[in-house]
């Protein structure tokens, strides 16, 4: 699938540099060429001359080395390949990217190109959790750049969390992904997926019962389908799928500024298990048992996000998908929920005990549109999600 094509590798500067050399050689022995770029940090943690070797290419250093001018000037070796790779991918040439600095040949290549451009970040689990952070990853998702993970795992400072670069073999299958020709390819598509939590003290929660299953079947048959999809999840039992820029939020309001800090998109898909309800102010202090009995515990609304999108006048998703958990009269209230939230599709199940969808491996949904209700049978979750990902596909083609 890689044969023949050309990559521009930015090297960043992090100790996950090393993993460049291995996504180097993989990228080789699927026919890919890589021309390769190192920051001044990153020839901290590797040599140009073993990328060099492992590239079989020059490697570029300096923004203004006057033979590489004339030879290849910065404006041509950014669009000369067919997609620009950032790996490692630092919070500072995050914050350069989102925020268009350019003040060294990496940031002024990805300033240039006008081909797609793929980051996977790595930095320390704080440095990803930090406001900043979160404020340029959602800049370059609306630019349109796509992400290979960063994932959750041990770091090389002793910590462990979200930021830890993906893996060379993750990275070559977002790297196919991102060169495919699948029918959503260049479509930026939401997908919101797991549970909310809404705190009513700093251990008690209320929350749904979700896996994220579904949600996550539904990001990853999309983005197989070429979509770029951004991941709104909640704290779900079920992993995010590689491929997708995965934004995790704890409440619903979270959730909302995420889902609306993504956008715009050609659709968006709210499979996440939204708690209708929060504290109306949380305890700061655990609540304790007392001889006054049980708490009373005031409630407030949350904030409806599928309504929320669907009704926006300025930045709608041309196809808005909901998502309809019920224990009675699915077909009907699915119905109701479609016309009063102003989706256009909404996907119905039937939740009760017994069904053992909740939480399953299994589903059996109906797709509620204007046009009625068709119902599918009981399948894999991974089916329906293929299934629901050909038929948005098939309705986007159309717009």
């Amino acid at each position: 699938m890689l044969n023949g094509k050309r990559i521009l590798l930015i090297v960043g500067g992090g100790i996950a540099a090393f993993k460049s050399l291995d996504l180097i050689r993989r990228l080789r022995e699927q026919g890919a060429s890589v021309t390769p770029v190192l920051t001044r940090a990153a020839q901290e943690f590797v040599t140009p001359l073993s990328v060099s070797a492992l590239a079989a290419e020059k490697v570029y250093l300096d923004l203004f080395d006057l033979t590489d001018e004339a030879e290849m000037g910065h404006i041509e070796l950014s669009r000369a390949a067919d997609l620009v790779v950032v790996a490692p991918a630092t919070a500072d040439l995050m914050a350069k990217m989102a925020n268009g600095h350019a003040d060294d040949l990496a940031s002024t290549l990805l300033m240039a190109t006008d081909k797609r451009v793929l980051v996977a970040p790595a930095m320390n689990v704080r440095m990803w959790e930090h406001p900043a952070t979160k404020r340029n990853t959602a800049t370059l998702v609306k630019d349109g750049l796509l992400f290979a993970g960063p994932v959750e795992g041990s770091m090389a400072c002793g910590e462990f969390g979200p930021g830890r670069m993906s893996e060379p073999h993750e990275i070559m299958e977002d790297i196919e992904r991102a060169l495919s020709n699948g029918p959503l390819k260049g479509r930026h598509i939401v997908v919101t997926s797991g549970p909310t939590h809404e705190p009513i003290d700093p251990v008690r929660y209320i929350a749904n019962r979700s896996s994220g299953a579904q949600g996550s079947a539904i990001a990853r048959a999309l983005a197989a389908l070429g979509a770029d999809v951004t991941f709104v999840t909640g704290p779900a039992t079920v992993a995010p799928p590689d491929g997708v820029r995965v934004i995790p939020v704890e409440t619903a309001a979270e959730m909302l500024d995420a889902v609306k800090g993504a956008l715009p998109a050609k659709a968006a898909v709210f499979a996440a298990a939204v708690a209708d309800w929060r504290m109306e102010t949380a305890s700061d202090s655990k609540i304790k048992k007392d001889a006054n009995g049980a708490p009373k515990l005031k409630f407030a609304e949350n904030p409806d996000i599928l309504a929320t999108v669907a009704h926006l006048k300025s930045g709608r998703p041309g196809l808005v998908v909901g998502f309809a958990a019920e224990t009675d009269d699915v077909v009907a209230n699915a119905s109701a929920k479609l016309a009063r939230k102003g989706c256009d599709w909404i996907v119905a199940n039937d939740v009760r005990p017994e069904t053992g969808i909740m939480g399953g491996s299994e589903n059996a949904v109906t797709l509620v549109t204007a046009d009625g209700a068709e119902d599918w049978p009981r399948m894999s979750k991974d089916q329906v999600a293929a299934k629901l990902a050909d038929r948005i596909a098939a309705t986007l083609s159309g717009q």
